[in-house]
């Protein structure tokens, strides 16, 4: 494999990792200073709107200027933000005001970092000499290695270290991921369009224009919903159902291996379609993914067992593998290039929001009613989203388009 694609997946794999360990070890932290787990509360509240704002916003800056610096940058943001806490502690001291500070400023690089990555996929696959199906789907696989090894390795550090150098070592990784970001040749994340389609006006106009195509394109607000709902269920499903319910069953520690369990299916979903995903009709391979994991949440819903829940975790994984790595082979053929910012910046930002709309549904479904419920009613919103994916027009014709080489036929092609 080429310099290219090895760089760029080393920093995919990095930033992750780091954001997968702070998301772990960042509210045990300003639990052990504050003493408080309102104060957790707030700190995660506080930060989450200007990580949806900053995502839908900066989209338009991804857009203007080379995406590869817009990597760096927003990988950078991260870094400073989290290393600024252990600097603060050594001067005057960290209090709750000072991690909801950094913490606002860390998040405003989140998504765009995101962004900023997904966008510069096209063109890794341009200029590394790899398919779309094989980056995408090892890209998918080391998502699913970040999300088995973050916590483990946070947890880890938490009992090996003091905060303080547990901060300094989850802003390395977001150093290292933009110093491994900078051995990708600067030309390869340029932005390149035809003169005359460089969008006038302000930045406001083309952030609208960006909504404008993602708003009027079936295909992708099709895509968008399945992928918000599935992040909606299995949120909601991680975040409250399975720890009511295991604490319910006095087994709270099994909820770890349930997330062993959904990683590795992952990230054996992804290896199987990084090599194989070039082969076969696409459309298999998306119904494939689509049933996998509509079975697969339906076994986690019925609550039954333990085993039976990791089965279906395991499931869910496996195919969510298949269709997470398929989705991102389409958004890199299917989104025009100059909007790529803007469209992207805003379907990462509606994935971020999603997670707490689901725990609060599921929260008042729990308390009220019951845990069961809650389960159920998770896997009908899925089961309706599926049933709407299956027989969306938009969505029965997903082979590459020939014809689709300039951006004007992007754009056409991102409106069927």
């Amino acid at each position: 494999m080429r310099l290219i694609p090895v760089a760029y997946l080393s920093s995919y794999l990095l930033s992750l990792l780091g954001n997968s360990i702070a998301g772990v070890a960042f509210p045990l932290i300003v639990l052990q200073i504050t003493g408080s787990a309102l104060g957790a509360g707030t700190v995660a509240a506080a930060t989450a709107v200007p990580a949806v704002l900053a995502g839908l916003v900066m989209g338009v800056v991804i857009d203007r200027i080379n995406r590869r610096t817009s990597s760096v940058v927003t990988d950078l943001v991260s870094a400073v933000s989290v290393a600024a806490l252990p600097v603060v502690d050594m001067v005057s001291g960290l209090s709750l005001g000072w991690f909801i500070l950094f913490g606002i400023i860390g998040s405003l690089g989140d998504v765009p970092g995101m962004t900023a990555r997904d966008a510069l996929l096209p063109a890794i696959v341009r200029h590394g000499g790899i398919s779309s199906e094989r980056l995408v789907g090892i890209r998918e696989g080391l998502g699913a290695v970040a999300l088995l090894l973050g916590p483990a390795v946070a947890g880890t550090l938490m009992v090996l270290f003091d905060g303080s150098t547990v901060l300094w070592i989850t802003a390395a990784t977001s150093l290292l991921a933009a110093l491994l970001t900078l051995l990708i040749p600067h030309r390869v994340g340029e932005v390149v369009v035809e003169r005359d389609l460089v969008p006038p006006g302000s930045g406001w106009a083309q952030l609208r224009d960006g909504w404008q195509v993602l708003l009027r394109s079936p295909f992708l607000i099709a895509t968008t919903a399945l992928t918000v709902v599935s992040v909606l269920v299995l949120a909601s499903l991680q975040g409250l159902v399975l720890p009511v319910w295991f604490t319910q069953i006095d087994q709270p520690g099994m909820l770890g291996f349930v997330l062993t369990a959904l990683a590795a299916g992952m990230l054996v979903g992804a290896g199987v379609y990084a090599g194989a995903g070039a082969r076969g009709a696409r459309r298999t391979w998306f119904l494939t993914g689509l049933v996998g994991t509509t079975v697969g949440f339906g076994v986690v819903a019925t609550l039954s067992s333990v085993w039976v829940v990791l089965a279906g975790a395991f499931v869910v994984g496996l195919s969510s593998g298949l269709f997470g790595s398929l989705m991102g082979v389409l958004m890199i053929e299917r989104i025009p290039e100059r909007m790529r910012g803007r469209i992207m910046g805003t379907q990462n930002a509606v994935m971020t929001a999603a997670p707490p709309v689901g725990l609060l549904a599921a929260a008042v479904l729990t308390e009220y009613i019951s845990v069961e419920v809650a389960a159920i009613a998770l896997a009908g919103v899925w089961l309706i989203a599926v049933a709407v994916g299956l027989f969306a027009r938009s969505l029965r014709h997903l082979e590459p388009e020939p014809a689709a080489t300039t951006d004007d036929a992007k754009v056409g092609a991102a409106r069927a």
